[in-house]
């Protein structure tokens, strides 16, 4: 199934003109205190458990360090849990670095 990507430039450029997106941060609480692009902090393995907390209304953003755990989760969100506005976001938090902000330290 291919999930549909966004740049961190586009995330950036869609943000900055107030799109209601909802970002999901699935990196481990550990990396969260390395370094920050905001969003709810679900980790991966408990996404599953915590659908809850996620709007349908609204487009999904999934990130992590450098976009693989986010593809999973962004799949399972819509093969297992019926989403249907889930993004993932290209190269993760590590691109976000290169493209975006070069003081989001990378780990």
């Amino acid at each position: 199934m291919a999930i549909a990507q966004i740049t961190p430039r586009e995330l950036k450029e869609r943000l900055d003109r107030g799109d209601t997106l909802f970002l999901l941060d699935v990196r481990e609480p550990h990396e969260r205190e390395l370094c920050s692009i905001g969003g709810e902090l679900i980790p991966k393995d408990t996404v599953a458990a915590h659908v809850e907390r996620l709007p349908r209304d609204r487009e999904i953003v999934v990130y992590c360090r450098s976009g693989g755990r986010s593809q999973w989760v962004a799949q399972e969100l819509i093969a297992k849990h019926g989403f249907t506005q889930v993004l993932n976001l290209s190269g993760g938090i590590l691109r976000w670095s290169d493209d975006v902000d070069p003081l989001i330290k990378k780990y």
